[in-house]
C-alpha cells in the first residue's frame, strides 16, 4: 500500500510540474521582433579600423535593370538561391586611422524609400557619432551613396570635409545638366544638389582630379564609366590593402560571371564594364580586401580571377582582437 501511495503521489506530482511549465510557456510566449541586430561589421586592416555599416536593402527588379535578357538572369539568381526583386544591399565603410576618422559613401538618407536611410543609426550603434567625422569620401552622386549627407538643407555630418572626383562635381551639380537630362534622370541631378550643395555653401567641399593620394593611407582610383567620375578607394595599413569598389557591381550572381553584364544606371556602359575588370584584376592580382556598396552586407571579402570570371570569397570573420 505504501509503494502504491508514493506511485500516485509521483505521478500527481508530475503532472502538476507538467501543466505549470506548460502554463509558463503560455505566459513567455512573445511577438516575433523581425528586425536585424544594428547593421555594422568590424575588422583591423593593418593599424587601421575598418567598420562596414548597412543603410538596409532595397528590392530591385534587377531581371528589368541588367543589360542582358532577363532569363538569363533570372536562372543565375536561382543559381544562387536568389530571385527577382533581389533585396540588394547598401553598405558604407568607416575606416579609423588613429588620427581621423573616414567614410566611403552616406547611403541614401530619405532619397531612396523607407527600407534605406539607416547608416545614421548603424553608425550610432557602431560607437561614433556623425560630428566625430573627419572627412567623406564620395564614390559618386547617386541618391544611394550621397544622400545621407544632408537631410532638410541640414548637414548630417557637420564637421566632415567631402572629398569627389571634379568631374562627377561639374556633371550632376550642373543646373544645365539637369534642365538638359530626360524626365526621368532629372531626379538623379536633384538629389545630387540638395546633398551636396550645404557643403559646398560651408565651404566643405573639396574635389580631386583623378587618382591621387588624398590623405595619409587613402588613394583615389579612377573608375569612370558608371558615372563620368565615379571613383574607387583604396585604404592602406602596413601593407595590407582594401579597395572600395562603389558601384562597379551591383548584382554579384550574374557580374561575377559575366563582368561584361552592364546595367542600365551606367553612364558609359562600355566603360563600366571596362573599369570593373580593371580594378577587379588588380584587387584579384595584389590580393586587395574588397569592400561593395552592393554585395550582400558587410560586402567584404576578396576576389579570385578565374580568366573571363571572377569568385567572390567572403572574409572570414574574426574578432576583435
Amino acid at each position: 500500500m505504501q509503494a502504491n501511495a508514493f506511485i500516485k503521489a509521483l505521478s500527481t506530482t508530475a503532472l502538476a510540474t507538467i501543466f505549470s511549465l506548460s502554463a509558463l510557456h503560455a505566459t513567455a510566449s512573445a511577438p516575433m521582433v523581425k528586425t536585424p541586430a544594428p547593421g555594422y561589421y568590424r575588422f583591423m586592416l593593418g593599424k587601421f579600423e575598418v567598420t562596414a555599416l548597412s543603410d538596409g536593402t532595397v528590392d530591385l527588379p534587377v531581371d528589368e535593370l541588367l543589360k542582358e535578357p532577363g532569363q538569363k538572369t533570372v536562372a543565375a539568381l536561382h543559381k544562387a538561391f536568389l530571385k527577382t526583386p533581389l533585396e540588394t544591399s547598401v553598405n558604407a565603410y568607416l575606416i579609423n586611422t588613429g588620427e581621423r576618422l573616414l567614410l566611403v559613401d552616406t547611403g541614401a538618407g530619405g532619397l531612396f524609400g523607407p527600407t534605406l536611410g539607416k547608416l545614421l543609426n548603424n553608425l550610432k550603434a557602431s560607437g561614433y557619432k556623425p560630428e566625430d567625422i573627419d572627412d567623406i569620401f564620395l564614390t559618386h552622386f547617386h541618391p544611394d551613396h550621397a544622400g545621407g549627407l544632408a537631410a532638410d538643407g541640414v548637414m548630417q555630418f557637420p564637421n566632415a570635409i567631402v572629398h569627389a572626383e571634379k568631374h562627377e562635381g561639374e556633371f550632376w551639380l550642373s543646373q544645365k545638366n539637369q534642365d538638359n537630362a530626360p524626365k526621368d534622370a532629372k531626379a538623379f541631378f536633384q538629389g545630387a544638389m540638395v546633398s551636396v550643395n550645404p557643403y559646398i555653401e560651408a565651404k566643405k567641399f573639396s574635389p580631386f582630379v583623378g587618382s591621387a593620394e588624398l590623405v595619409p593611407g587613402i588613394k583615389s582610383y579612377a573608375s569612370f564609366g558608371h558615372t563620368v567620375g565615379h571613383t574607387a578607394y583604396v585604404v592602406e595599413s602596413e601593407g595590407q590593402k582594401l579597395i572600395v569598389v562603389g558601384d562597379l557591381i551591383h548584382v554579384a550572381a550574374v557580374q561575377l560571371d559575366h563582368p561584361e553584364v552592364t546595367i542600365v544606371f551606367d553612364s558609359d556602359a562600355k566603360g563600366a564594364a571596362a573599369s570593373r575588370m580593371k580594378v577587379f584584376n588588380q584587387a584579384a592580382k595584389e590580393h586587395m580586401l574588397v569592400g561593395a556598396a552592393h554585395i550582400q552586407f558587410p560586402g567584404i571579402g576578396h576576389l579570385y580571377s578565374t580568366g573571363k570570371a571572377y569568385q567572390w570569397i567572403p572574409a572570414n570573420y574574426t574578432q576583435m582582437r
